[in-house]
């Protein structure tokens, strides 16, 4: 399926993945011009993308970048219980397929990739890049927005977590996990949480056993191995934001061996930045992030026309 409408056009397909199940992908392109760079979203927790990343894939699709996005297994219009993850190592490989055969489409071959990780998509992000480094070594610059560490005041108590964690073998797919309610507390404009309230691709019930479990440990297992990260990126997080903590963003940003890095806090701002915040908002958070990416995508063809250059001076001293 296919639309046009202000400048970009919106594509939806089913893909299978390698355990055969069906996957829901979509894209946002300018009609007028041809991508400057490739973005790769990878969604929160119980969200989708067609409607709660609809509006990021347009701005940057009319920014002049060609978005992608794919439903996780048992998320939005992909097959799998609703709400339900397995295992992450499984919804990252699901990612790293779909968005590396994008990019090795001859036409992509040589544009930039970009990373867009919101909340649990930032979980999703890091390993991706972990797992298959050449396609980022020279092109690849990760956006997070909202790295997932679940905060204290949203996080069971240890008690509660070890008993949980037993049950995941018994009763993995039962929502026993104790939370408040997180519509209510991640997405700040009430019109947006009613949209998400109607939405029947957004997962609202609790978290189920062995979701809660994997993302409990993805996040511990992130937490220990921020040095890894190399490569440039940006966090924005919400000052306010009471589902993930902003300090691990902090020390994501101290931690990093990246050599450029930028973190934007935004005062007063909740967890939700990309959906969830007022218009005004959302329109100071995605002119900071495409002023960034901008500012990469000149950084980034700067170095290939130089690669390029010294490519094409070896060739004439050879020829020669």
């Amino acid at each position: 399926m296919a639309n046009e409408y202000d400048g970009v056009r919106y594509e939806e397909e089913y893909i299978l993945n390698s355990r055969g199940m069906k996957l829901f992908t979509c894209s946002w392109l300018p009609i007028d011009c041809e991508p400057k760079a490739l973005i790769f979203l990878c969604h929160g927790y119980a969200m989708e993308c067609s409607i709660s990343m609809k509006d990021t894939g347009i701005r940057l699709a009319k920014a002049g970048f060609g978005v992608y996005g794919m439903d996780y297994e048992g998320h939005g219009k992909s097959a799998g219980l609703q709400g339900f993850v397995s295992s992450f190592d499984a919804v990252v490989d699901d990612c790293s397929d779909h968005y590396s055969k994008i990019s090795e489409r001859k036409e992509n071959k040589k544009k930039m990739r970009i990373l867009m990780g919101e909340s649990m998509g930032g979980a999703v992000a890091l390993p991706h890049l972990r797992k298959r480094p050449h396609l980022w070594d020279l092109t690849g610059f990760v956006v997070v927005l909202v790295l997932v560490q679940i905060a204290d005041d949203m996080r069971p108590s240890p008690i509660v977590i070890s008993i949980l964690t037993k049950l995941c073998n018994i009763i993995p797919t039962w929502k026993l996990i104790p939370t408040q309610d997180v519509v209510d507390s991640a997405f700040r404009d009430p019109e947006v949480r009613k949209e998400i309230r109607n939405n029947p691709y957004c997962y609202k019930g609790r978290p189920r056993l062995q979701t809660g479990y994997q993302l409990f440990t993805v996040s511990m297992d992130l937490e220990q191995r921020l040095e890894e990260v190399t490569l440039p990126f940006l966090i924005v997080h919400g000052g306010e934001d009471t589902v993930t903590d902003p300090s691990v963003s902090k020390l994501l940003y101290e931690k990093a061996s990246s050599i450029d890095k930028s973190f934007k806090l935004y005062p007063g701002m909740w967890h939700s930045l990309s959906y969830g915040e007022f218009p005004e908002n959302r329109n100071i958070v995605f002119s900071d992030i495409i002023s960034w990416l901008n500012e990469k995508i000149s950084m980034g063809n700067s170095r290939l026309e130089r690669q390029q250059k010294h490519a094409n001076d070896n060739l004439s001293k050879i020829s020669s």
